[in-house]
């Protein structure tokens, strides 16, 4: 049996490996589809080991910085899965962006991508001396719940926050108990509840999913920056949002909630196609910035 156990945990093994591989190359197949236009400059760099690139538009001004957190449920996404998005919520709040390509589940988990991200964000204000009031830290999906849990953790490093934060369709809760994950379950085109679980379990390994700095919904929310929050109506993740928003306002955050009606899971990346993202994108480059000091 003890010769049964071990074949059968290495059978898992390797399913797990074929199914990230598999999830992976289909993210940057979709976003091959999508090609940058000609005055898009694409720095690449290395930041303390970290993969990143400087997206600049026409439109930058170089003392504004957007720190870019990719989606991807903490498994997948990379610099060329998230340029677009990236490079149009730069030209739209006339800022320069810093992509990071954070370290993913299974290989690196908890807390590796939150590692990732306050190492960059240092990297900005100590080595590039920019300061904290013209950093706005933006991200989508599980980006989007990083940028929160990035925000919890400089304030408990007593560190500068940035000036704002931009969050679209946050993953903030990673235990999953949102009523939204049950009611639009047959609805969301976009997120299945199976997937979500298969990569909260790579993330959280045995950590608890409510711990702050994976799951910041059940974070000590005050004395962050102003957030801007956009979501579907339709989105398993849907509550995610809310009840972050709720949750933000009462312990005193200055929080725009934005819910879109009939809108994908991050609809902002489909711009291209749908008029509702490029909308939407020109909203948070006003947010962006009016909050830019």
């Amino acid at each position: 049996m003890r010769r049964v156990l071990k074949f059968l945990e290495k059978r898992n093994e390797l399913e797990v490996k074929q199914r990230v591989a598999e999830s992976r190359k289909s993210l940057e197949d979709l976003a091959a589809i999508v090609e940058l236009p000609d005055d898009v400059e694409l720095k690449h760099l290395e930041i303390n080991e970290i993969k990143a690139v400087w997206i600049d538009t026409p439109q930058s001004y170089s003392e504004n910085i957007i720190l870019y957190l990719h989606g991807g449920g903490y498994m997948e996404g990379s610099l060329t899965s998230h340029q677009d998005l990236a490079w149009r919520i730069g030209k739209a709040s006339k800022a320069r962006v810093l992509l990071i390509d954070y370290s993913l589940a299974p290989e690196k988990p908890f807390p590796a991508a939150l590692n990732d991200t306050i190492s960059c964000y240092q990297w900005l204000i100590s080595t590039q001396k920019i300061p904290s009031s013209n950093i706005i830290l933006a991200g989508d999906s599980a980006g989007g719940g990083l940028v929160l849990a990035t925000l919890l953790k400089l304030k408990q490093l007593e560190k500068k926050l940035p000036s704002a934060a931009i969050c679209l369709s946050p993953w903030t809760d990673l235990a999953m108990e949102g009523e939204s994950v049950k009611n639009n379950a047959n609805i969301d085109n976009f997120l299945k509840i199976w997937d979500l679980y298969f990569m909260a379990s790579l993330y959280v390994q045995d950590n608890d999913p409510k711990n702050p700095f994976i799951s910041p919904l059940y974070g000590e929310l005050s004395g962050l920056p102003p957030l801007l929050i956009q979501v579907g109506n339709s989105e398993v993740l849907l509550d995610d949002s809310v009840r972050l928003a709720k949750k933000a306002k009462k312990a005193g955050i200055e929080v725009e909630l934005s819910i879109w009606e009939d809108m994908s899971h991050v609809f902002q990346a489909f711009a291209d196609w749908a008029p509702e993202g490029k909308e939407a994108i020109d909203k948070i480059g006003q947010f962006a910035q009016a909050h830019f000091k």
